[in-house]
């Protein structure tokens, strides 16, 4: 689902929310999809109330492109809708006018709080803090990492028509290196790279207990977690898709080890699941490691003191600390690398 134009300049306001129903992303059959719009718009516009969404409906904000049987993908064109209780069917898109004076303004951002690791006229590489969102979605669409990005550079610094565009992402709790494309040419050679795997990406984590061997290897194919009530949720499957993590210790403490872990696919939540899968789940993983209730509770802000207590961490213990990969422009081999962040070197230092 794109909430925002592929090239748009983040570093402005927000104006329109372009959005489309998708079977998979109600897990559904699309036969079976129908759904009212103003569920739908609360659904994926996360930052405003259904109450807002109505309001907005109501007042004309918002326009409907309608699938039907001989055109599934609609019309290709837009009809204004005033109907909170409009039943949308899969593929049917919707396009919402943000009135101007609800439209998200980025923060101010200056330019050394990108944390640069590499830079030249191709491609940036910047240390991500962690809670730092790498894009705009859901509740989060203010001061994000590419926003801060486009903010650095705006349009006249780049090529013409060209924004920065991620390379890879890394979620919201993780830190560590994340790689922009600087313009088409190279973002679309580093995409290639990662997509036929030959960029190295090594992570450190800390994981709960202590592994009884020095190094490992995890081999097991992750799909999506059938019958999670949580959509995002990944798991161990035969049927997944190929997956492997090597892992070595680096430190055991109390309680947890630091493990260094190098990806050779790039799989949604791959280092989590795996570490799950052979008993070590990340330290402060709300959703794999203390189990999907307790996930639920942190996503509806519901946690009590003792279950803050037991996470031990605010965020999940993992940090991209190492990338490799052939510049696109010159064709040398680039190794950037961050080293272990302020919050973790202090956890540890308290095992």
């Amino acid at each position: 689902m794109r909430l925002l134009p592929k090239d748009r300049d983040l570093s402005k306001p927000l104006e329109k929310v372009e959005l489309s129903v998708r079977a998979s992303d109600l897990r559904m059959r699309a036969e079976d999809v129908e759904i009212r719009l103003d569920r739908f718009l609360a659904l994926h516009m996360q930052w405003r109330s259904r109450t807002s969404v109505q309001n907005l409906i109501h007042e004309g904000y918002v326009y409907v492109d309608v699938s039907s049987p001989d055109k599934p993908n609609g019309s290709g064109e837009y009809a204004l809708e005033t109907r909170p209780g409009r039943r949308l069917r899969d593929r049917t898109r919707v396009l919402v006018i943000v009135p101007e004076g609800l439209r998200v303004n980025v923060m101010p951002v200056l330019d050394d709080t990108l944390g640069v690791l590499f830079e030249d006229q191709d491609l940036l590489a910047v240390d991500k803090p962690p809670m730092l969102p790498v894009h705009p979605s859901g509740r989060h669409l203010s001061d994000t990492l590419i926003q801060r990005v486009h903010a650095r550079y705006g349009a006249d610094q780049l090529e013409r028509d060209a924004r920065p565009r991620l390379c890879h992402r890394l979620d919201r709790e993780t830190s560590g290196i994340v790689l922009v494309g600087l313009h088409p040419r190279a973002h679309s050679e580093v995409r290639r790279q990662f997509e036929e795997h030959e960029v190295e990406k090594e992570y450190l984590a800390i994981v709960q207990g202590a592994p009884q061997q020095e190094y490992g290897t995890v081999d097991l194919p992750i799909g999506s977690a059938r019958g999670s009530a949580i959509g995002l949720k990944m798991a161990c499957r035969p049927d997944g898709d190929q997956a492997r993590t090597d892992w070595r210790v680096l430190e055991r403490r109390r309680g947890c080890s630091l493990v260094r872990c190098k990806l050779f696919t790039g799989r949604q939540h791959q280092i989590r699941v795996h570490m799950e899968a052979i008993g070590h789940p990340l330290v402060g993983d709300k959703l794999y490691g203390y189990g999907e209730e307790f996930f639920q509770k942190y996503n509806d802000d519901e946690l009590t003191p003792d279950d803050i207590a037991k996470l031990e961490l605010p965020r999940q213990a993992l940090h991209h600390c190492r990338l490799a990969l052939t510049h696109p422009r010159t064709g040398e081999r680039v190794e950037i690398a961050s080293g272990l962040p302020p919050d973790l070197v202090a956890f540890l230092a308290t095992r």
